[in-house]
């Protein structure tokens, strides 16, 4: 049976709990006296499954009760009537709170200061005495006098002979009853007993039995609670702790300019302890904490194995990271990530290079060279190499140049058409390899953040508008146009009608075919989806503003589509 043990006060009701079958008194915490406290305790038994109310009884020094008694009393008539079903039952708890307090002052740090805590703990004693009376023969209450009656007389003996005058007569032999459970015994039977009155001296600190035992169980269970708290804490605190000071992901496009994002040199001399390593990179806000790095190294064995040399990291480097390039060296070291997200553009890549702590000479150069690149044989010689740096994530010994950056992407997309066969299919179509590469550059920008099925619908929607002479009809290949122009130029254009109107050989809105180059570098979706798109009638999509994509055959169609799902994206600056 499950049992709560009540400590009942005028501000606060301590409330400990226990199974009768284990008879191990807990603390199960505190409740306000405010008017609610029936309610709170119904709750908690309702919770544990409790069935059964141990309530302490104050008493005097004499063994009477106290008005405090009648207070208690009344609180368990009004807990009665609230659990009508439950077992109600009062244990003496003269003495209780010094006890509790003494059991306070014990534990490691004296009295905790916190309210509630001797309630708590009074609660516990009461129950646990409770329990404890259990294990003892009890004799019924209706034989019990209130207080025990004085010895009677020893009957006069008879003068006969020495020897007879020293025999004393044997005790009578106890009656034997049958004890019921101790649970169902009315209220006082244990309490009043002269047994238990001799457990609980009126002066002086009371003795119970194996009291010491269940308070050492308890305060054990206690500290290994702790500990694991404790434990579980520093787990959770130090997996933070190795983390990136960044707390961002700097692929992503927003992020790009990010100053948390930026690269920052960091210097490893000769003989530099551990301890110094870990102290620079947290004043210089690469790591959290020192401390966590410091172990970190220790655990995996990696103190003696840091390498003198200067590294370019990013504060988005995790420990784990960190330490891979101190123990790899700046030689053979992989010092930083580079990623270019599908849908970026030539202005994107630029920024992430500056990041990088490449100088503006170095970037214009890079890019303005002509490269021998395969991948490049049907380029325009006057384009740029916008589309062609294959949006993926890279990674960079320090020392490369940005050619370098720049082959490894050119050599991506040539494993990605090869793959696909994308020049073959392109071709099928009418289309150069360049030419598919436009195409799929404004799937991209329309269409990259969905699935590989809506970026084909969104292909064979271009497709028909192209055999039919219609124009694209694109709206991002208008704000590609209008990212070209400086910042005084593109003021010109105050509105979307204005813009939709730019004379400029990427607005498809204005122009029939395909525009003059690609306007983003497209993903492996793009390009499939514009070598490989479905078989439809469409000619209008758009995106809803619930982010999924409508299409209709016709332009009354479009329009029912843009009133029924597209009321702020479709009226969004360009």
């Amino acid at each position: 049976m499950k049992i709560l043990g009540l400590d009942v006060g005028t501000k606060r009701i301590g409330v400990a709990k226990a199974d009768s079958s284990v008879r191990i008194a807990i603390p199960y915490g505190m409740v306000g006296v405010d008017g609610t406290e029936f309610e709170k305790i119904e709750k908690l038994a309702r919770i544990y499954g409790a069935e059964c109310f141990v309530i302490g009884l104050p008493r005097n020094n004499n063994g009477e009760e106290t008005a405090q008694s009648k207070y208690v009393r009344n609180f368990a008539k009004n807990l009665k009537l609230k659990l009508p079903n439950s077992k109600i039952k009062f244990q003496d708890e003269s003495l209780t709170s010094v006890l509790a307090k003494e059991n306070l002052k014990n534990k490691k740090g004296g009295i905790n200061k916190k309210r509630g805590d001797v309630d708590t703990e009074a609660a516990v004693i009461i129950l646990q005495d409770f329990l404890e009376s259990l294990s003892r023969p009890t004799t019924p209450a209706f034989k019990v006098a209130s207080k025990p009656l004085p010895p009677k007389a020893p009957a006069p003996v008879a003068e006969t002979s020495p020897a007879s005058a020293l025999k004393i007569p044997e005790p009578p032999k106890a009656e034997k009853t049958q004890v019921k459970d101790p649970i169902a015994l009315e209220p006082y039977s244990a309490l009043n007993s002269p047994k238990t009155a001799k457990k609980r001296p009126l002066t002086g600190k009371p003795y119970k039995k194996g009291y010491k035992k269940w308070l050492f169980i308890r305060v054990l269970i206690i500290f290994l609670i702790f500990l694991g708290i404790g434990f579980i804490s520093f787990k959770i605190w130090y997996k933070n702790a190795l983390s990136s000071v960044a707390g961002i992901d700097c692929s992503a496009s927003e992020n790009v300019a990010n100053e948390s994002c930026k690269v920052v040199e960091f210097k490893i001399e000769d003989g530099d302890s551990v301890s110094a390593i870990a102290d620079r990179l947290e004043s210089t806000g690469l790591i959290k904490s020192a401390f966590a790095f410091k172990l970190f190294v220790k655990l995996n064995g990696t103190s003696a194995g840091l390498k003198a040399g200067v590294y370019n990291l990013s504060r988005a480097l995790s420990v784990e990271e960190l330490v891979k390039n101190f123990v790899d060296g700046t030689t053979n070291a992989i010092v930083f990530r580079l990623t270019v997200l599908p849908g970026e553009t030539l202005a994107d890549f630029k920024k992430r290079l500056s990041n990088l702590s490449y100088s503006d000479e170095e970037i214009s150069a890079a890019l303005s060279k002509t490269y021998s690149h395969p991948i490049l044989a049907g380029k325009p010689a006057d384009k740029n190499l916008e589309g062609y740096l294959f949006g993926d994530t890279y990674e960079f010994y320090q020392t490369d140049s940005i050619e370098k950056i720049i082959t490894t992407m050119l050599d991506q997309l040539t494993q990605v058409v090869s793959k696909n066969n994308l020049k073959n299919k392109f071709e099928s179509r009418g289309l150069t390899l360049y030419q598919g590469i436009i195409l799929a550059s404004i799937i991209q920008k329309e269409a990259g953040n969905l699935s590989l099925e809506d970026q084909k619908n969104v292909a064979s929607v271009f497709y028909n508008r192209l055999e039919n002479g219609m124009p694209l009809g694109s709206d991002v290949t208008v704000s590609y146009a209008l990212s070209l122009l400086s910042s005084e130029e593109r003021a010109k254009y105050t509105d979307n009608a204005a813009k939709l109107e730019i004379d400029s050989c990427y607005n498809t809105r204005k122009n029939s075919g395909l525009p003059c180059g690609p306007i983003s570098n497209p993903g492996s979706f793009a390009l499939i989806a514009a070598a490989n798109p479905s078989e439809t009638s469409y000619l209008y999509f758009l995106t809803g503003d619930d982010g999924v994509m409508y299409y209709s055959d016709t332009d009354s169609g479009h329009l029912q589509n843009i009133r029924d799902h597209c009321q702020e994206l479709c009226n969004a600056d360009l």
